[in-house]
């Protein structure tokens, strides 16, 4: 069995798939509209819960106010027909400055130069795991949907 297999286990006898995902919080936990602070493998990270249920995680750390602050921000959505792509996008402000991140990248809305690191989440069976970091991409990514928590994942 290689490393690489998504069956193969590491030293603590943990299952690698069990390596990448940890689970972080129970969806109910979540507010709507609202985040929570969590530690994932040592990193600050914010996990958000939108108005249509969707999920997302993000760094927690604002750059512009040198805090782990994100998670306290004011959730909503931007865009719609008028934003050229024809789609609502999620942020969160930053409760320090107002700079807005969407949700789905980390890309600072208010400074195409900012970003911060945006994390792969998923629910299953009504729990939030957050994953990897994502790679950039340019609004491709979308959170997890509570429906996926009575799927599965």
């Amino acid at each position: 069995m290689s490393a690489g297999e998504a069956t193969a286990v590491d030293l603590l006898g943990a299952p690698e798939d069990a390596r990448t995902w940890e689970p972080v919080c129970r969806l109910h936990d979540l507010e709507v509209e609202g985040g929570a602070a969590v530690l994932v493998r040592g990193e600050a990270v914010a996990v958000f819960r939108t108005h249509d249920d969707r999920v997302f995680a993000l760094s927690n750390y604002d750059p512009y106010a040198r805090a782990s602050v994100l998670s306290r921000g004011i959730v909503g959505t931007k865009g719609g027909a008028g934003n050229g792509a024809g789609e609502e996008r999620p942020f969160v402000a930053s409760p320090m400055h107002k700079q807005a991140f969407d949700l789905r990248t980390g890309q600072c809305l208010d400074d195409a130069t900012v970003r911060v690191p945006a994390y792969a989440v998923r629910v299953a069976d009504g729990t939030v795991l957050v994953g990897p970091l994502r790679e950039h991409t340019d609004g491709a990514a979308q959170g997890a949907s509570a429906e996926a928590a009575d799927e599965g994942g």
